[in-house]
C-alpha cells in the first residue's frame, strides 16, 4: 500500500466548528488551518488537518443523541441541575425558561435543536422571576425548570452584589434557591465569596512563607550570620556552622561571581543536579523557559486534549508562565502554569493549596472529582 496516497487524500465534510484550533469529526480531531467565525462549514480535510470552504446546513443531526430541559440564558438545564452550554444558538433568542431540545456532538458539546411546547409551569416561572418571588413548593414544575429558575435568580443576585458565579458551584444549592428566593442566593452566593477569601489569604500565607524560605537557602549557601525568620515568626535559616563555612568559602573562591545574582548565574552554571527550589516547583531556569516558550502552544493543547478539555486561548504572563484559559465539562477554566514543565502554579480553583502537586495534564481529572462532588470554588473566572 502506498501510505503517501492516503495521507495526501482530500475528503470534504459538513461540520460544527465552535472556535479555537480544531474541530470534531465523528471519529477524530482535526487541526484547523485558518480559524473562522462560529457555525457549520464544509471543511476540506486533508490528513488530520481541516480547511474551512463555506457555510453550510446542519448535516446527521438526526442520528445524535437527543437532550431535552429547561433553557437559561445560553445554557440547557437538565436533571441533576447540570447547566450545559448550548452551541450554535439561534440569532432569535427563545423566551426565558423554555422548554428546549439539543443533540449532542461526537466531543460532547450540545447543539441547539428547538424549542418545545410549553405549559402553564413556565409562565408561573416566569412570572416568579419577574415579581422577584420565589417557586416554593410549587406543583407541577419539573426538576430541570426548578433548577432553570434557581440559576436565573442566582444570576440576578451575581449581578446586585457582584459575586460572580459558575453552575457548577451552585448546583448543590439551586433548588433551595428556587424554592427560597433570593435570600437564599445571597446566602450562596456570599458563602462562595467567603472560601474564595479563605483560599486568597491562604495563597499568600503559603507565597510568603515560600519566599522567606527561598531567602533562607539563600542566606544558608551564601554563608551569612544572620537569622531569618519566615512571615510566622519562625527560624528558617541559622549562621553557618564552622565546617559549612569552610565549605562555602571552598566554593566561593573556585570562581563563583560577585555582584547582585551573581550567586544565581554561578549555580546554574555549576549545578550537576535541579536545585531544592526546582523540586518543590520553583520556576524553571532561563535556559529550561528559552527552550520550551517555542513548544509551549502545541504542548498545552495536546496535553488538554489528552484530559478530554478544549484549549480556548493563551497567552504568556513572564518569567514562564502561560495563562491557559480552556473549556471542560461545560466550564470555562483559567490556568496558570510553567511553561517549561506544565506543572500549575494557580488552578483557578480551589485545590487547597495543591496547586503545585499537579499538572495541566492531570488537572481536568482533579476538576471532575471537584464537579461530582459538588465541592468545587473556581478563584479565576473568565
Amino acid at each position: 500500500m502506498d501510505y503517501r496516497k492516503l495521507l495526501g487524500k482530500v475528503e470534504s465534510a459538513v461540520l460544527p466548528y465552535f472556535g479555537g484550533g480544531t474541530v470534531d469529526a465523528p471519529s477524530r480531531r482535526l487541526r484547523v488551518t485558518q480559524p473562522v467565525a462560529p457555525g457549520w462549514w464544509r471543511f476540506e480535510v486533508k490528513g488530520r488537518e481541516a480547511t474551512a470552504r463555506e457555510l453550510a446546513s446542519p448535516e446527521g443531526m438526526e442520528a445524535l443523541p437527543r437532550v431535552r430541559g429547561h433553557i437559561w440564558g445560553t445554557r440547557l438545564v437538565r436533571e441533576g441541575a447540570v447547566a450545559e452550554a448550548l452551541a450554535l444558538m439561534p440569532e432569535e433568542e427563545p423566551p426565558r425558561l423554555s422548554p428546549v431540545t439539543a443533540r449532542r456532538w461526537h466531543d460532547g458539546t450540545l447543539l441547539f435543536e428547538g424549542v418545545e411546547f410549553e405549559g402553564e409551569a413556565e409562565e408561573t416561572a416566569r412570572r416568579a422571576l419577574e415579581e422577584n418571588g420565589a417557586l416554593g413548593d410549587a406543583r407541577g414544575v419539573s426538576a430541570s425548570l426548578r433548577a432553570a429558575f434557581g440559576f436565573a435568580v442566582l444570576e440576578t443576585v451575581s449581578r446586585s452584589t457582584g459575586i460572580p458565579f459558575a453552575p457548577v458551584e451552585a448546583r448543590a444549592r439551586v433548588l433551595d434557591v428556587a424554592r427560597e428566593g433570593r435570600t437564599e442566593a445571597e446566602r450562596c452566593l456570599r458563602g462562595l465569596a467567603e472560601e474564595r477569601v479563605r483560599f486568597l489569604r491562604m495563597q499568600a500565607e503559603q507565597e510568603s512563607r515560600r519566599e522567606a524560605e527561598d531567602r533562607a537557602r539563600m542566606l544558608q549557601e551564601r554563608g551569612t550570620s544572620e537569622v531569618w525568620r519566615d512571615a510566622e515568626g519562625r527560624e528558617v535559616a541559622r549562621p553557618l556552622s564552622g565546617r559549612e563555612r569552610e565549605r562555602w568559602e571552598a566554593l566561593h573562591a573556585v570562581g563563583a561571581p560577585q555582584g547582585p545574582g551573581a550567586w544565581e548565574t554561578w549555580r546554574d552554571a555549576h549545578a550537576s543536579s535541579p536545585t531544592p527550589g526546582a523540586r518543590h516547583g520553583r520556576s524553571a531556569t532561563r535556559q529550561e523557559r528559552g527552550r520550551a516558550e517555542p513548544d509551549a502552544s502545541a504542548w498545552v493543547e495536546r496535553a488538554l486534549d489528552k484530559a478530554g478539555a478544549r484549549l480556548m486561548a493563551q497567552r504568556r504572563l513572564g518569567d514562564g508562565l502561560l495563562e491557559v484559559v480552556y473549556t471542560f465539562m461545560g466550564e470555562r477554566f483559567v490556568t496558570v502554569v510553567e511553561a517549561a514543565t506544565l506543572r500549575v502554579r494557580d488552578a483557578g480553583v480551589c485545590l487547597a493549596g495543591a496547586d503545585t502537586q499537579v499538572t495541566l495534564e492531570s488537572l481536568p481529572s482533579v476538576l471532575k472529582e471537584a464537579i461530582d462532588t459538588d465541592v468545587l470554588v473556581i478563584t479565576r473566572h473568565v
